[in-house]
């Protein structure tokens, strides 16, 4: 009988602690769940654990598993289960919080460990060549830093060896493609610890890739009837105080400056500051709907451990949107929303998109009736485009439902990015009205969206997903002109300037170096076309064209290419 992979891989877990208890004597066991991609456990060690020490605990595992112990599930008072464990104080305390009753506890040969299940049948059903123990790290009993801290040891656990081996080989692409490394290899970005963790230095190549997206962004979003705004970076602590932050996300916000006897705090988010303007005026229904956007720069306080390259900032520009709307408008405004942000993203090279729809959460604000309407149009949209979604019950924020789209990229990793988010709280808070058909003054809908999420983290996960080599109207540099020797330096130069002049990002390759040597510079830095020039193209006025894969394409008159050029780049083009 096969069983669900995440079956397998708690069951893996408990093998795991069977196995480290058997071979450091003294250990006391925690927790140890199944995750995304394998499991882990928690151990209070007698002794440091090093990463070598880890093959010694898979082999003891293999054995484990090939000894044939049944896992059995066995029912015991909550008294019961404190004697059992009582030389196990993590365990111990994990009973104390259950509630009186029938307690499960599970047995596979001597081992045993408090668990609610399932699991399978026996140790044998569990492949002794589909996991593979990857790290150990350091982890506080309960998340709490002020109790214990653990080792943790992480494991890849998958149903068969195949799907093992194939995740290790995602994981080898994926190192080859982190972010981190290929922005230092090519030249995009930067982060310096010294002058503060989690900010980004964009380097010129970078920034040329960020100018032509947000100009991008700029354009789609006058043509789809958005207006752009931009607003300051810190306010009143009174504006947080209104909006919310600072009740329920002060954790997240940079402390106070201190400026005439006032409090101002550095902006988490830019929607109280859209509010302001929208409060400047009295605006009629006949206004409305309202898509005001900003690419806002924000700031956040991440814990220094959970700072990632792109992936994780302290300081970020979210593509950020508030819609405005009548209740007889909202379905249409998501709809539209929806099918903008699909469209972007197909642009981008994205076309596995899903959709994760958040319900209502325990504690939340705003009438039934609202979240019921929201909640519908949100479903209504998913369904008009066709979207794979699934239900994230109790997700949404306490201020509304919301949709969030991930897309798979390149090597199949998924991305949380868009969000499309309703909120009840703001309008409220901030009094918020339009003046209806019948002379009366409503409470607009509001909704929060970002598409790409935020410039960083976007650029973060394309880099990954191109592996550097960007289309080539995104390219920071879309042409290397190389002469086959320093006898043809000048018309290299003259080819570049040219192209230059006519809007294209080339330069001339003028070094010293060697030919090959600068195509595999070329290549290596992700140009995507390498015009090559000696005596026969300066005197026919051609250029021999390679491209970042080492194809040539025929060769061609200049103004021909400039032509082809142009096109790719207006097209939007994701082939060379």
């Amino acid at each position: 009988m096969a069983h669900p992979v995440e079956t397998v891989r708690h069951s893996l877990s408990h093998v795991m602690a069977e196995a480290v208890v058997k071979l450091y004597p003294g250990t006391k066991v925690a927790i140890g769940p199944a995750i995304a991609d394998g499991f882990y456990y928690d151990f209070q060690l007698p002794a440091p654990l090093q990463p070598e020490d880890l093959p010694a605990i898979e082999k003891e595992m293999r054995r484990i598993i090939a000894a044939n112990a049944a896992f059995k599930r066995v029912e015991v008072s909550k008294a019961e289960a404190l004697k059992i464990f009582a030389d196990e104080p993590f365990k111990v305390e994990l009973i104390e919080g259950l509630e009186d009753g029938s307690i499960s506890i599970y047995e596979q040969g001597s081992f045993r460990d408090l668990c609610r299940g399932p699991h399978v049948d026996s140790t044998r059903d569990l492949r002794p060549d589909s996991f593979k123990l990857r790290s150990i790290a350091g982890a506080y009993w309960r998340g709490d830093e002020k109790r214990p801290m653990l080792t943790r040891i992480y494991a890849y656990a998958f149903s068969s060896k195949a799907e093992l081996e194939a995740h290790l080989k995602m994981l080898e692409e994926a190192e080859k493609r982190d972010n981190r490394k290929l922005g230092k290899e090519l030249d995009l970005f930067s982060t310096h610890e010294e002058a503060g963790p989690g900010l980004i230095y964009w380097h010129p190549k970078g920034a040329r890739f960020r100018v032509e997206l947000e100009n991008w962004w700029r354009d789609e979003h006058y043509k789809n009837g958005y207006e752009l705004l931009f607003t300051p970076h810190i306010g009143k602590s009174w504006l947080w105080e209104t909006s919310g932050h600072l009740g329920f996300y002060k954790e997240g916000m940079y402390p106070p400056m201190e400026m005439d006897g006032d409090k101002y705090y550095a902006k988490p988010m830019n929607c109280p500051f859209h509010i302001l303007i929208y409060k400047n005026g009295v605006h009629s229904y006949r206004d409305l709907p309202l898509r005001w956007g900003e690419l806002g720069t924000v700031y956040r306080y991440e814990r220094a451990g959970a700072l990632h390259g792109l992936m994780r900032v302290r300081g970020f520009t979210q593509d950020d949107a508030h819609i405005i709307c009548t209740p007889e408008q909202i379905e249409d405004e998501i709809a539209e929303v929806l099918r903008f942000s699909l469209a972007m993203w197909k642009t981008l090279g994205f076309n596995e998109i899903k959709a994760y729809l958040a319900t209502k959460p325990k504690d939340s604000v705003g009438e039934q009736e609202r979240w019921d309407t929201a909640l519908e149009s949100l479903r209504k949209a998913v369904a008009k485009e066709n979207l794979p979604y699934e239900m994230d019950e109790g997700g949404g924020a306490f201020y509304g439902p919301k949709i969030d789209l991930k897309v798979k990229d390149a090597i199949g990793r998924e991305w949380q990015m868009t969000t499309i988010q309703f909120d009840f709280n703001e309008p409220e808070r901030f009094d918020m009205t339009y003046v209806d058909a019948d002379g009366q003054k409503k409470r607009p809908y509001m909704v929060h969206r970002a598409l790409l999420g935020s410039i960083e983290r976007f650029f973060g996960v394309y880099i990954e997903s191109t592996a550097g080599a960007f289309p080539v109207w995104l390219s920071p540099e879309q042409v290397a002109v190389i002469p086959v020797g320093l006898d043809f330096a000048d018309y290299a130069k003259d080819v570049a300037a040219e192209l230059k002049r006519e809007g294209f990002r080339a330069s001339a390759m003028l070094s010293d170096d060697r030919m090959n040597a600068k195509i595999r510079n070329a290549q290596g830095q992700k140009v995507p076309y390498m015009l090559v020039v000696g005596a026969k193209e300066r005197d026919e006025g051609t250029v021999s064209i390679r491209l970042r894969d080492g194809r040539q394409l025929e060769p061609m008159a200049l103004a021909g290419f400039k032509d082809y050029l142009r096109d790719k780049i207006a097209r939007k083009s994701l082939e060379l």
